[in-house]
């Protein structure tokens, strides 16, 4: 195997996960690259089952992302949920018609008893997409935040509150007893595995639903290649979402140190952005252009992302 052969995992939640999601499927060949989803966010919404990150990944690597909002799908129209608003429904949660057509049909096929990742490879299949999106389970996970009011859903702090609440901690339900999906295990055992690349999506709801799950810590201590985060927060801030507002209620430096700390001895290595050079020590660290704007942006972080994985190499002979 050479430096530039071999598996890659990325481990990603949502729209910053997404994007360099894409930049890596246009880097590496198809069966090169597996994206594992974080479904803590997923939940059930006018009883229809919702998968937001999975939804993200698929549009966004299938070219179908609604630019404009930054969710859901491009050339959308909005008259089931107009239609649901003006007789008095649930209308929080923004469902347009044609993303409303993809949760009907997953959960329909769902209650027939297909798993999620079945009907995920398979909407994949059917949307153009190449690499492999694999959600982190088939089990039911679900973030919950702990508010100043109580415990309450992750979609109720995170769309229906939009953020405003004060995070005192979380919890993923139902985690310790998900089975995590094989595949993902096996894959961080594969001899080929070239690395796992933590995208820059939220260390709390995004990634860490994703490492609670049983085995899985263990099983990234044990896999011979290297794990290399990027920083979603730049200068303090974060691209997007509530990363950097939810370290600073949780007591932590909101910063790339700060989640770079977070991570712990999780990582080999570390992606930064230019403005945060110098600040973490400890590790590996690779300072770049982080800010993914354009296709251009998103597929030279992918490169140096690959890189950097390279220049570090394997953990063990």
């Amino acid at each position: 195997m050479t430096a530039s052969e071999g598996l890659v995992v990325a481990l990603s939640g949502g729209v910053g996960g997404a994007k360099l999601a894409l930049g890596l499927s246009r880097t590496l060949p198809p069966e090169d690259l597996l994206i594992v989803a974080n479904t803590g966010d997923d939940f059930e919404h006018l009883d229809l089952s919702i998968s937001p990150d999975i939804d993200t990944l698929m549009y966004t690597l299938s070219g179908l992302a609604n630019q404009e909002l930054g969710w859901g799908r491009a050339d959308e129209t909005w008259s089931f949920m107009e239609t649901v608003d003006a007789l008095g429904g649930e209308s929080w949660f923004r469902l347009g018609d044609r993303d409303l057509a993809v949760h009907v049909e997953r959960t329909r096929r769902l209650r027939a008893g297909d798993t999620l990742s079945a009907v995920t490879a398979d909407f994949c299949r059917r949307l153009g997409v190449a690499a492999r999106v694999l959600p982190m389970t088939d089990d039911r996970v679900r973030t919950r935040v702990l508010a100043e009011d109580g415990w309450i859903e992750f979609q109720e702090y995170f769309v229906h509150r939009q953020c405003r609440p004060v995070v005192r901690d979380l919890a993923f339900d139902g985690v310790e007893a998900a089975r995590t999906h094989p595949d993902f295990l096996a894959a961080l055992a594969e001899p080929n595995l070239r690395a796992v690349i933590v995208c820059p999506s939220n260390p709390f709801i995004s990634v860490e639903p994703i490492l609670a799950l049983p085995g899985v810590r263990a099983a990234l201590a044990a896999c011979a290649a290297p794990i290399i985060a990027v920083s979603p927060i730049i200068g303090g801030r974060a691209v997007k979402g509530p990363t950097a507002k939810m370290m600073t209620e949780l007591g932590l430096d909101p910063s790339a140190a700060g989640v770079a700390a977070r991570y712990g001895d999780l990582l080999d290595g570390y992606v930064l952005d230019e403005i945060d050079a110098g600040s973490v020590a400890g590790l590996p660290v690779f300072v770049t252009h982080t800010l993914m704007k354009t296709l251009a942006d998103r597929e030279n972080l992918a490169r140096i992302v690959l890189n950097a994985a390279d220049k570090v190499g394997c953990k063990r002979p």
